[in-house]
């Protein structure tokens, strides 16, 4: 009886008009551009303007990850969207691509795991594919995170950017060579327990307000690293690997990058780092920077691909998957 994997045959991003450098915000806080950047990686990010949102940037980002996978629209039957800022409450934003798009069949829903998002959407996508429910997925990470950045907190605004990144994950039989293309393990973890560490103040049961961004920069810095070197060793076990090719971690901070990295022995060179041109995008910073590696040709056929992420909750986890 045949198996089945999900390959990744399509990506694409999309960013903002406006670009935000650091002397922005030089201005409004006690801060500087060199500042930012020794402690952060960061030298410009993407704040999306009042006619952008969540769904026209995933629309975008989506568009591209059809054109480069070369599906018919009319043959998607998953939508998948990772985000944590929503144009609405509800309808959900994947409905809303969905309707943007013109496609009318399958389902479509979101994902909140925060920058996490992300991983969890593909370990979903990948599951629903090899259940049979679905047999090509648009998985997309859209965020307009600039909505709820306090610009009086230096912690936090300077960190986040806004953007959209988007695969196409299409079934495929499993040919038992030792090669398949596709994802190859998926971890998934959380823990509530840490909430208070990374959250937004407000919400629609509690407060019925949007909230700010808030963050315990130093803790979180401590959990990012453990939580995302003992998931990453978890999803390489399951996948009976001992090296990769290319890494393409969360884009959060370049300090928590490096730490895993060398934790990790990972060589420096092949460590995607898209962090100083596009800030922390959250859900979207994965797909985005799987989108500009693959336009930039580095991917080859068989490279073995490493993506993890932490976020808000806590939420945290990893995939790894062949290059076709």
């Amino acid at each position: 009886m045949p198996t089945y994997s999900s390959v990744i045959t399509g990506t694409g991003h999309h960013l903002p008009k406006r670009v935000i450098a650091n002397s922005y915000f030089e201005d409004k806080l006690d801060t500087s551009d060199e500042w930012i950047i020794t402690r952060t990686g960061i030298k410009q990010r993407y704040f999306a303007d009042h006619e952008e949102t969540t769904s026209t940037l995933g629309i975008e980002a989506a568009k591209k990850a059809i054109s480069d996978s070369g599906v018919a629209l009319s043959d998607i039957d998953l939508i998948l969207v990772a985000t944590s800022t929503p144009d609405l409450t509800f309808p959900s934003v994947a409905t809303q691509i969905q309707a943007g798009l013109g496609i009318e069949k399958g389902c479509a829903f979101d994902i909140q795991a925060v920058c996490a998002g992300f991983v969890f959407a593909v370990a979903n996508a990948n599951a629903l594919i090899k259940a049979g429910e679905a047999t090509k997925a648009l998985v997309i990470g859209t965020e307009t995170f600039s909505r709820i950045l306090d610009q009086k907190d230096r912690s936090t605004c300077i960190l986040f950017g806004d953007g959209a990144g988007a695969i196409v994950l299409e079934k495929t039989e499993v040919v038992d060579d030792g090669k398949q293309a596709g994802i190859l393990a998926t971890d998934l973890n959380s823990n509530g327990r840490y909430r208070e560490l990374l959250y937004v103040d407000g919400g629609v049961s509690s407060t019925q307000t949007t909230g700010y961004l808030r963050m315990q920069g130093r803790e979180v810095f401590r959990h990012a690293v453990n939580k995302l070197v003992s998931s990453s060793e978890r999803v390489m076990n399951k996948a009976n690997l001992d090296t990769i090719d290319w890494a393409v971690p969360h884009q959060a901070n370049f300090r928590i990058i490096q730490q895993t990295s060398q934790r990790l022995n990972l060589d420096k060179d092949k460590v995607i780092l898209t962090l100083d041109k596009l800030g922390n995008t959250s859900a979207a910073s994965i797909p985005i920077s799987l989108s500009i590696t693959n336009q930039e040709g580095k991917f080859k056929p068989g490279d073995i691909i490493l993506s993890h992420a932490i976020g808000g909750g806590f939420c945290w986890g990893s995939f790894v998957f062949r290059w076709q």
